[in-house]
């Protein structure tokens, strides 16, 4: 037979085959299940066959955390789903929509519920939708570890370093007050601290004085306690008076504490973009670790001309929902940290594409990780922490006594570092019972004070 006969025949047979394959009488669900088996080879398939919400405030903080059980006796997955100001909705669009989409799908396929997730209620990129897929995406992942008796970080591609860096929270009603709660930081072993200080008269970021806690509890700081409504006349900001404070803050700090420890601060939006040139440029001399927040999300393109003034390294992101938003900044090298939260963005699965593209652009990561984020969130930021090259820090949490009841299995803090527990899986449980015995609290909480905090004249300030 000719060689030109031969190549005919395998055409026609291929197309042949192909026309069966893609016949216009199989659907592209029939089509999926025939190739499902092959993509599942040595293991039986799992099929997801319930999904949850376990809601509970062991420390006051609104959690969501997401359970997705599967037809394998006992074998079921935890992902955080925490949007603590609007945790209601997340419940429902978890119970309402996510849950009749996804009963019955592979538990393998992360990525393409991914996807089909992301489709799905047609309207994306908003933080309701992103935070209900985190909460299904992190428990797949849990679920795939527990599967292969592996930790998480392990199918990320294994550990980089034992464990993560993290920094502190200190805040003070002035600089002695700061100074103090620093040094109490770097004597239980933090290297990295944030410092914040209240600014007399003001209803400052990150300030509350009693309520922070040198050991870095990560907690979602407030304004103060004092701004709880739009009626408050105390709940007033003017960033004139801080952008003269805070030089001063951070020239008493270094000649105290040294050069050995590392400083950030928060700015948490609340200058202009003159005033934020101008404060990180007089900010550089004293070499913080990182400025977060000179500018809202909204102001993306501020980043560009503050980068051309100074090389004070800068963070960005936890507002962040969506690629349009951070992938500029990532691609332009105009940021130094990525600060997304892991759940604001869809969990995992989009985590660690952001990790790798960040790798690739000189970015470090240094995910969003405060009070209002579970330790299930915390488990799931370490496993990704742990195998990624261009991880910068954590930000530090200390789980209380009450949270840890709840959660069994929470990452050990111990000398600054946070360390995985080696289990499968994110390593981490809830006891749902007692989970349930703490209810979220009723009335105004920390979570319900953004958007009251205005200037003198009534302007309504970001955030």
């Amino acid at each position: 037979m000719e060689r030109r006969e031969v190549l005919r025949r395998l055409s026609v047979g291929g197309a042949a085959a192909g026309a069966s394959l893609f016949s216009p009488q199989s659907s592209a669900a029939e089509l999926w299940a025939q190739g499902a088996p092959r993509s599942t080879r040595g293991l039986p398939a799992l099929k997801i066959t319930d999904i949850k919400t376990i809601l509970t405030a062991p420390n006051g903080i609104r959690l969501v955390i997401v359970k997705v059980m599967t037809n394998e006796p006992g074998l079921y997955g935890l992902g955080c789903a925490t949007f603590t100001q609007r945790a209601y909705v997340v419940q429902t669009a978890v119970e309402q929509y996510l849950k009749p989409f996804l009963i019955g799908r592979n538990t393998d396929e992360i990525e393409d519920v991914w996807q089909s997730s992301y489709m799905s209620s047609y309207w994306r990129n908003g933080p309701v939708l992103f935070n209900a897929m985190s909460g299904v995406d992190m428990a797949l992942w849990d679920i795939k570890g527990k599967r292969a008796n592996m930790p998480v970080y392990q199918l990320l591609g294994g550990k980089c370093r034992f464990g993560a860096d993290l920094y502190a929270h200190t805040s003070g009603r002035d600089f002695q007050e700061v100074e103090d709660k620093a040094r109490q930081a770097m004597e239980k072993g933090y290297r990295h601290v944030r410092v914040q200080v209240a600014v007399p008269g003001l209803a400052t970021y990150g300030a509350g004085g009693a309520r922070s806690n040198a050991a870095g509890t990560g907690s979602a700081a407030v304004d103060n306690s004092e701004a709880i409504g739009p009626t408050n006349p105390k709940a007033i900001w003017e960033p004139a008076a801080y952008t003269r404070m805070l030089p001063k803050l951070f020239e008493h700090l270094r000649t105290k504490l040294g050069d050995e420890v590392e400083l950030l601060h928060d700015i948490h939006e609340r200058v202009s973009l003159p005033q934020g040139v101008a404060l990180c440029k007089e900010l550089e001399r004293y070499r913080p670790y990182f400025i977060e927040d000179p500018f809202p999300p909204e102001d993306n393109d501020h980043f560009r001309i503050l980068r051309q003034q100074c090389s004070t390294p800068l963070a960005m992101g936890e507002l962040f929902n969506t690629q349009h938003e951070y992938v500029p900044l990532i691609s332009n090298r105009l940021i130094d940290y990525i600060r997304i939260h892991i759940s604001q963005i869809g969990g995992l699965t989009s985590a660690r594409k952001v990790a790798a593209l960040s790798e690739f652009f000189g970015v470090k990561t240094a995910w969003h990780g405060p009070g209002d984020q579970s330790p299930v969130g915390h488990a799931a930021a370490l496993a990704l922490e742990l195998a990624s090259y261009n991880f910068g820090i954590h930000e530090g949490a200390l789980f209380p006594p009450e949270t840890r009841e709840v959660f069994p299995g929470c990452p050990e803090t111990k000398n600054g570092y946070m360390y995985a527990n080696e289990a499968p899986g994110l390593g981490i449980d809830v006891d749902e019972k007692l989970a349930a015995k703490f209810p979220f609290p009723s009335g105004t909480t920390f979570d319900h004070s953004w958007g009251t905090t205005r200037r003198r004249d009534g302007t309504v300030i970001r955030p």
